[in-house]
């Protein structure tokens, strides 16, 4: 059991394809954790565990590894970088105390690391940077470094520098203690700072002291009078500044050799924030916010920031002690639920192996088994303490396939691996459509999705896969009034009713109304009532095309009865009849349903998105720009020309744009569309 001033939780982000796994494994090595690092190539990393992750070679999921080092506790948070992932980033970054973005030495900045370091912005999380496979063909630290720097802005400033360039790289230099390591037997062994390093070295160690030195006024003024702050008053400093967000040290290396790993985490160490370094936690308490410091003898308050499902040990839920000390076989109260849940299991995990622990301090991380229903966000506290800690807005679903089971067997077990996936990802989403009757299963993107569908076959379930049905309305055209009449005499009682109604189209929006102007008793009271229920029935039906009639008056005026032959049945059916006649007499309008959509994107690239929007039929509402640079486009666009958006936009802004999308309402068909539609619909009908 380590104090909070011993732990240090990282959560390791960047865009796809960066070595944020590898790099994960060269600590994990470095360390002695594991005696080789595994290759995303093999699939033998000890963190992409998931079978999705080893057949796509990449990381889909949070995962966690937690190790010693020295006398320190680590818990490594592994994200995904894949934009469709993004979720996974975020539950991270929640729960950690320091952000390590890790760069690609050949590729540079590119566009999820943009888009990760905006969300650490917004969460005032410290940050260093990790340029990585400075020993591919093609990488450039100096170059990468200027990226960083044009795009991060010029507090970016190296701790490191390498030693040699591509497949000579075999070596880093300390720019704060003036110390190098070289790694020509594969192990980090101390040398001089080679002599063509010299000068940028002394010139990279100067700009740090002038970013950092005006933490300390005294430090500040011995400056100015030519004394220097020692090695450890700079760390001091830099500590500080990293604490505050107002320094972003960048280091280098490679994972795969592995060069700087156990630089890097040694860094981390020294400089890193502990829990606390930033300030109390801020949660919310009976509508207040409330600071809670990481206090090992404090009340237990824990949070949740990961839900996963394993196959032999069902539900895992990974737990951020922000109080108190937690010891195995504790109850806590689910403060959403208000379920107790006895935390019967302890365990430190490395990816998916488990290791049992009796007792957590506050700030460190765990992970429990088998809670009763405790899910993603949730927060554990002691009885009687309603305490909710917040976490981050994830992105809404915006991509979505329809899925049924092959086989009508298999229909429960997909309900309950539906719930299971909904409950391990927050960011997925499961709907029924009931005019289209289709259950939709959304998430982040394409591929976010083919995963989803991939683990529900994997559990034993055949699907049915289509695309997402646009969910049409009609409303009929103009104003008639018309008779509904319902005869039948079969023997014994008959059925008669007749119903004279007046049918007026309402605008969007307006619902269903039904009124009567029956004087004179034509049709009793208590069977005028039937005469709506049997035109809403008739409206659920849909017109001529299928589509739900919507936004419609229906005012009974008068008819006819039979006093032993009319029933609540025959004039549900004389109203039913005269929807349809009136359907007849006018016809109807097909409405389609439109969306809001909010775009968010560089502002470079606002003209491109605003063109492609116009040419979806869309009305932009207006267009703003941030300090960031970042433009926001809000448009309302007819839902059938965005159902593919996410791989639209995705292409457009080369990953780097956002968006959301809710339902806005209804509005009429261009009548050039109108045919296509119907013969559409006519086909799925078939």
């Amino acid at each position: 059991m380590r104090s909070p001033a011993q732990i240090r939780n990282v959560v390791l982000v960047g865009h796809n394809g960066s070595g944020k796994t590898s790099l994960a494994e060269a600590l994990l090595f470095r360390a002695g954790v594991i005696t080789r690092p595994g290759t995303i190539e093999k699939g033998s990393t000890a963190l992409d565990n998931d079978p999705e992750e080893r057949e796509r070679r990449q990381s889909v999921s949070l995962s966690l590894a937690s190790f010693d080092w020295n006398d320190h506790r680590i818990n490594l948070l592994d994200t995904p970088g894949y934009a469709d992932f993004r979720g996974e980033a975020l539950l991270g970054m929640s729960a950690a105390d320091l952000a390590v973005f890790v760069i690609d030495g050949v590729a540079g900045v590119q566009s999820q690391d943009v888009v990760l370091w905006r969300h650490a912005t917004e969460l005032g999380l410290p940050r260093i940077i990790f340029v990585n496979k400075l020993d591919r063909e093609r990488s450039s630290f100096d170059r990468t470094l200027a990226q960083v720097r044009e795009v991060f802005g010029s507090h970016a400033d190296p701790t490191e520098l390498p030693i040699g360039a591509e497949s000579s790289f075999h070596g880093v230099t300390d720019v704060l203690t003036h110390h190098a390591f070289v790694y020509d037997s594969g192990q980090a062994e101390p040398v001089e700072v080679p002599a063509e390093l010299a000068d940028q070295e002394r010139a990279e160690h100067e700009h740090l002291v002038e970013d950092v030195i005006e933490l300390d006024d005294d430090l500040l003024e011995q400056y100015l009078s030519g004394d220097e702050p020692s090695p450890e008053q700079l760390e001091h400093l830099l500590h500080d500044a990293v604490d505050r967000a107002l320094a972003f040290p960048v280091l280098c290396g490679s994972a795969t050799t592995p060069i700087g790993a156990d630089q890097l985490v040694d860094f981390i160490c020294r400089v890193g924030p502990a829990p606390g370094d930033r300030g109390p936690a801020i949660v919310e308490a009976a509508g207040e916010t409330v600071d809670i410091a990481p206090d090992p003898d404090g009340r237990p308050l824990a949070f949740v920031f990961k839900t996963t499902i394993d196959e032999f040990l069902g539900q895992i839920s990974m737990l951020k002690v922000l109080s108190g000390t937690i010891r195995a076989d504790d109850t806590l109260v689910n403060t959403r639920s208000g379920t107790k849940e006895r935390l019967h299991h302890l365990a430190s995990l490395v990816g998916g192996a488990q290791t049992h622990v009796g007792v957590v301090t506050a700030g460190d991380i765990l992970a429990v088994t088998k809670l009763a229903d405790t899910r993603t966000g949730d927060t554990l506290a002691p009885d009687g303490t309603p305490v909710v800690v917040p976490v981050p807005t994830l992105p809404h679903p915006v991509f979505g396939v329809a899925i049924a089971a092959a086989k009508q067997s298999d229909e429960d077990r997909l309900a309950t691996t539906l719930h299971r996936l909904v409950i391990e990802d927050p960011t997925l989403a499961v709907r029924h459509d009931d005019t289209t009757g289709q259950t939709v299963l959304s998430g982040g993107g394409e591929t976010h999705v083919r995963v989803a569908l991939s683990r529900i076959e994997r559990a034993g379930v055949e699907l049915v896969v289509d695309d997402v049905r646009v969910a049409y309305r009609s409303r009929l055209a103009a104003p008639v009034e018309v008779e509904g009449k319902y005869k039948k005499q079969s023997g014994g009682h008959g059925q008669f009713g007749v119903a004279t109604v007046r049918f007026e189209p309402l605008p969007t929006g307006s619902g269903f109304q039904f009124d009567s102007e029956v004087t004179g008793g034509v049709i009793p009271k208590n069977l005028v009532p039937a005469v709506g229920a049997g035109v809403e029935e008739a409206m659920a039906r849909g017109g001529t095309d299928g589509f739900p009639i919507v936004d419609l008056r229906a005012v009974c005026t008068g008819g006819k009865h039979h006093s032993v032959d009319s029933s609540e049945m025959s004039f549900k059916l004389a109203g039913s009849l005269a929807l349809r006649e009136a359907i007849a007499q006018v016809g109807i309008e097909v409405l389609e349903p439109v969306s809001e959509i909010t775009v968010r994107v560089p502002a470079s690239l606002q003209g491109d998105v605003l063109g492609d929007l116009n040419a979806r039929r869309a009305q932009v509402l207006g267009t703003v720009t941030d300090e960031a640079g970042m433009a926001t486009v809000q448009a309302l666009a007819p839902t059938a020309e965005i159902v593919r958006y996410a791989i639209d936009l995705r292409s457009l802004s080369g990953g780097s744009g956002s968006f959301e999308v809710e339902h806005h309402g209804y509005q009429p068909l261009p009548p050039n569309l109108v045919d296509q539609v119907r013969a559409d619909a006519e086909e799925v009908a078939r």
